[in-house]
């Protein structure tokens, strides 16, 4: 690959690495992003830093796990750090659609942004300090529409709107629908753009992010779909530690994003879920295969990398959870593609443990611009241009943070760390905690924190957890000095003086 190549980083918003036709997930109608594993090498064990969309960002755009960044929630204020050096070294950087930014219209380093944000967000500029009207709130009051939300569903139809959980069909014109629009309007910028500088474009899908309202034609592709999913048992609901009980409950007492969550939602409630999510990430696979279409038009793909992700993922009912918050696979696992026919190595996958934020220092390498040298984050570009670690093993572990806010209010600090068999979530200050084996329950069902038989176990990686906690925070934070010299050596210098 030539110097500089352009760089374009789609991240889709609370996707699971379930949802991919060519990544295990048959009930799934994806052709473009099948393409995209096809001809790509794809991480199938690829965990984010935070279950919630801006410390999981925060760390991407960062390089740093949330106790560096110290942004643990959705309401931190942050920006990025490496997309300055990207447009110091020539890159022309825009963001179109969702980065979550806080300040919500901060440049970010960024040359362009063309903002999209939450798609149940208020538009009432006195609610609170980080309401903002967005490009998607000017279109469509151009357009004379009102966005679809929580306020005009709710008044509409209550009943309806109590029953649906979160699962609608998108109302109003289907280019107006926040995927479509942030799709199309990367393709306008990619077909009007002149410049012939090397670029990073960052596409931020709204979806699949909830409300779950895909538009009718895309509704109907899945209207027989037969998605496998399983019931949570009283047993596990049981074992789950008082932290779930309030975070379901609070998706119960609080429509969060148009979700009017239930305690015990029947099978066909969660199948009709799961078709409309289905169809969100439907909508999204036929944009990206629009703007591969662009860039192949434009003559972009001989140089371009694409590298497609989501924040973090969606229970969608597993574990009895919807939405986030909680550290089970199915919410901190996700799908990661990195695609460039001819330079990356086409149809590979690695099933090694990898985090999120890892996309970073890979992003700059390719760039030719130097990593810091503190970042906790690490380079993929070995194995996308070698096809293997030089060092063996690539992560032992990855590790996820949350902390406190208004819907998980029960705990403080929440740190999970999972290897390939053995999965541990402290809750420190509290008694309460998880730990599963993976190899035997690859499904999370059975909590084994209270179980005598694995207490020695549970103990130890409480103590390596913490551990890596400490050692981390250090090192992070620490400046960089040289290393010190012997005394030997100090001695020879001062007599050379």
């Amino acid at each position: 690959m030539q110097q500089s190549p352009n760089i374009v980083l789609i991240m889709t918003d609370q996707q699971r690495a379930d949802s991919i036709n060519a990544l295990d997930a048959p009930w799934m109608q994806t052709p473009h992003l099948d393409r995209l594993v096809r001809e790509g090498t794809s991480f199938t064990n690829c965990f984010v830093t935070s279950p919630v969309c801006v410390s999981s960002r925060a760390s991407v755009f960062q390089g740093m796990y949330p106790h560096t960044t110290n942004v643990f929630t959705n309401f931190e204020r942050w920006q990025p750090t490496w997309v300055k050096p990207l447009a110091d070294a020539g890159y022309h950087c825009v963001n179109i659609g969702k980065m979550h930014i806080n300040p919500y219209d901060a440049k970010g380093g960024f040359h362009q942004r063309f903002m999209v944000e939450n798609k149940d967000r208020p538009l009432f500029l006195e609610e609170h300090d980080r309401a903002i009207y967005d490009e998607w709130d000017k279109a469509l009051r151009a357009r004379g529409l009102q966005k679809p939300s929580r306020y005009t569903r709710s008044q509409s139809d209550p009943e309806n709107y109590l029953n649906a959980l979160g699962c609608f069909v998108w109302e109003i014109d289907d280019d107006m629908h926040p995927d479509n629009f942030v799709g199309n309007t990367a393709k306008w910028w990619l077909e009007e753009r002149q410049a012939a500088s090397p670029f990073f474009l960052q596409i931020g899908f709204p979806g699949p992010h909830p409300p779950y309202d895909p538009t009718a034609e895309h509704l109907a592709a899945y209207a027989d779909a037969d998605i496998p999913f399983d019931v949570v048992s009283a047993d596990e609901l049981d074992r789950q530690p008082v932290m779930h009980r309030n975070l379901r409950q609070s998706m119960v007492d609080f429509n969060i994003d148009s979700v009017a969550w239930r305690e015990s939602p029947g099978r066909e409630d969660l199948l009709r879920l799961r078709r409309h999510y289905a169809a969100n990430v439907s909508m999204i696979d036929q944009k990206v295969g629009e703007i591969i279409e662009v860039l192949n038009r434009r003559g972009y793909l001989e140089n371009t990398i694409v590298v497609f992700c989501s924040d973090h993922a969606d229970a969608l009912g597993d574990h009895g959870h919807i939405q986030k918050w909680t550290m089970y696979d199915c919410v901190t696992r996700v799908p990661l593609i990195f695609w460039s026919p001819g330079h990356i190595k086409a149809d590979a996958r690695c099933a090694d443990l990898v985090q999120l934020m890892d996309i970073s220092p890979t992003i700059l390498d390719f760039a030719g611009v130097e990593t810091p040298d503190n970042w906790e984050a690490r380079s993929l570009a070995p194995m996308l241009r070698d096809g293997r670690w030089p060092d063996g093993q690539f992560r032992e572990h990855v590790y996820a943070e949350l902390g406190r806010d208004h819907i998980q209010s029960a705990s403080e600090l929440v740190i999970m760390r999972r290897g390939d068999r053995w999965k541990i979530v402290v809750y420190p200050g509290e008694d309460s905690g998880e730990l599963y084996d993976l190899a035997a329950d690859p499904g999370e069902t059975n909590n084994l924190w209270c179980d005598d038989a694995y207490r020695k176990r549970r103990d130890r990686a409480i103590r390596e957890v913490l551990e890596w906690h400490a050692l981390s925070t250090f090192r992070a934070n620490r400046p960089k000095t040289p290393k010190p010299q012997s005394p030997m050596s100090i001695t020879a210098q001062q007599q050379g003086n």
